[in-house]
């Protein structure tokens, strides 16, 4: 016999196999038993998720000769028919090939006839979404008022696409996502039946990776036991196969973007176009992950978020993660960009190129001469930042504000020159603070969020002024924003101890856009090793 794929092969055939839907199960298995059987069921959510598995098995358990606690027995004639397709009482229909009026005439004829064996003629309209709005207003009244002895199941992805008349006319049961635990131990239950050795970490990946849904998880596990065949399958081989479809690949983007490295960007597209990504999709995946992160940013609900972005529990973790990186007002302005470069790209010739200049413009939105308002009012909160960190700094002596002299019958005279600042000298660097320096690099690696450990790759490190503490320093304003809070201050602070057995204390700054940190201060990951000390003109050496 020629393979079968695993998502085929083990394909629930009872009710005690589907997994993730234990309420629903519950309900259609207490009809069962109660002999309160409905006219017609609406089974929706996403894909993968046992909508198509679950018609079917209720289907056999309203027919079955001898059922068994709601349950299908399996075994008897009518359970043999229906699990093999050949059943003349449980009709499946493809609603995305046929959508017409006249298909939903022939149901509208064939549903006189009563079932040849069975109680029931049960009929799977999946895609139901796909129907024409002719065929929709053709099956309402046959659905309202079926014979006795016919049951509709309809199938969709796309619920809003159902025209309300039908909806309330069926029984609806939304089927959630499923979750990492349930399908990590699913999955652990299969190949521990087929005899693979995988590695628990690799299978947990994969049931990430298929964000919710045990179809996409199954078959992304048998192309990975393909690849490597007849060898244990380990977690380094889950990522290299399943690499291209690694949404921490947008994580890092928007670290990369909001960080203002260019060259970080070009090199991580490349990587991309190495790995094989298509540069339209990426462009389309990206720009849904910043939709998410809008929606976390601006849903007061927070228990309905799940439901809204149809994330996994766990990738929400990290959406929310994201989102407290960045600005609503940026995410919109990326959004609006980003849109109109996937249009673009459907005609171009130099897509690369095209997404390239793109990306560059989102480090430097100054680039953009576009007169959007939403790109003003983003410039006017940038302005309004700096504007009230000059305040601060003048507030607390920072900088001097310029007077002007006075006037005299022949000329204006100039204002006051600014006074120079000095640059920031220590008679001694401590050895904590040194050692913290040295190991900069591995701390950074550390941090487990990828962009504040992008944020902290590209900024400087010095000395406070009090000669204790250290002052992370950097040029932009989402690093400065994402930076001070309290929350990853406290985080970085905690990967310092750890690494480094020393607890200091953290201030960020952010550079004023023409100052040159260099002229001012001293970058102590450029002086690890050597002796930071001042001499008779107190200048650094």
């Amino acid at each position: 016999m020629s393979y079968q794929a695993l998502y085929r092969k083990w394909r629930p055939d009872n009710f005690n196999d589907v997994k993730g839907q234990d309420t629903i199960v519950t309900t259609l298995r207490n009809q069962i038993n109660a002999d309160r059987i409905g006219h017609a069921y609406l089974f929706c959510g996403t894909r993968g998720t046992g909508k198509t598995s679950v018609a079917k098995i209720f289907a056999k358990a309203v027919n079955c000769e001898h059922p068994q606690d709601g349950n299908p027995c399996g075994e008897c004639q009518t359970c043999k028919s229906i699990a093999a397709g050949t059943s003349m009482n449980v009709i499946e229909i493809d609603a995305a090939s046929n959508n017409g009026v006249d298909n939903i005439r022939q149901i509208r004829e064939e549903v006189q006839y009563s079932p040849t064996e069975g109680r029931f003629k049960v009929y799977i309209i999946d895609e139901v979404h796909m129907l024409s709005i002719g065929a929709f207003n053709a099956l309402l009244k046959t659905l309202e008022e079926p014979p006795a002895y016919v049951i509709f199941i309809l199938a969709t992805t796309e619920v809003a696409k159902i025209p309300v008349t039908i909806l309330s006319r069926c029984q609806r049961y939304d089927f959630h996502r499923i979750t990492i635990e349930t399908i990590a131990d699913r999955l652990t239950e299969l190949v521990t039946a087929e005899n693979i050795s995988v590695e628990d970490k690799a299978i947990r990946y994969v049931a990430k990776a298929a964000d919710g849904s045990m179809r996409d998880a199954l078959s992304l596990l048998d192309q990975c036991i393909a690849f490597y065949l007849g060898r244990e399958l380990k977690y380094e081989n889950v990522l290299d196969v399943l690499g291209a479809v690694d949404t921490a690949v947008f994580t890092r983007m928007l670290g990369t973007i909001l960080s203002g490295d260019v060259a970080e960007c070009m090199s991580l597209m490349e990587e991309l176009i190495m790995q094989g990504r298509d540069l339209s999709q990426f462009v389309t995946d990206f720009i849904w992950y910043l939709r998410n992160l809008l929606l976390i940013k601006t849903t007061r609900d927070t228990g309905k978020i799940e439901e809204v972005i149809e994330v996994s529990k766990d990738n929400l973790e990290d959406l929310k993660r994201d989102a407290g990186h960045i600005e609503t007002d940026t995410l919109m302005y990326y959004i609006r960009v980003l849109s109109e470069l996937s249009n673009d790209l459907r005609y171009s010739t130099q897509k690369r190129v095209k997404v390239e200049i793109t990306f560059i413009k989102l480090m430097r939105p100054a680039m953009d001469n576009s007169q959007d308002i939403g790109d003003v009012i983003s410039r006017v909160s940038v302005l309004e930042s700096q504007l009230q960190k000059a305040l601060e700094d003048i507030k607390n002596g920072a900088v001097a504000v310029p007077v002007n002299t006075a006037y005299n019958s022949a000329e204006n005279a100039a204002p006051a020159m600014k006074k120079p600042v000095e640059k920031r000298v220590y008679d001694a660097v401590p050895e904590d603070v040194k050692a913290i320096a040295a190991g900069w690099n591995d701390i950074v690696s550390t941090i487990d969020d990828p962009i504040t450990g992008a944020f902290l790759h590209g900024a400087h490190v010095t000395l406070a002024e009090d000669g204790i503490s250290l002052e992370i320093m950097v040029e932009s304003l989402s690093a400065y924003n994402s930076l001070r809070r309290e929350e990853v201050i406290k985080s970085i602070e905690d990967v310092i101890e750890e690494r480094t057995g020393v607890r200091v204390s953290i201030k960020v700054t952010k550079l004023d856009d023409d100052e040159d940190f260099h002229s001012r201060y001293v970058d102590l990951k450029e002086l690890v090793g050597i002796d930071i000390e001042v001499d008779d003109k107190e200048e650094l050496i």
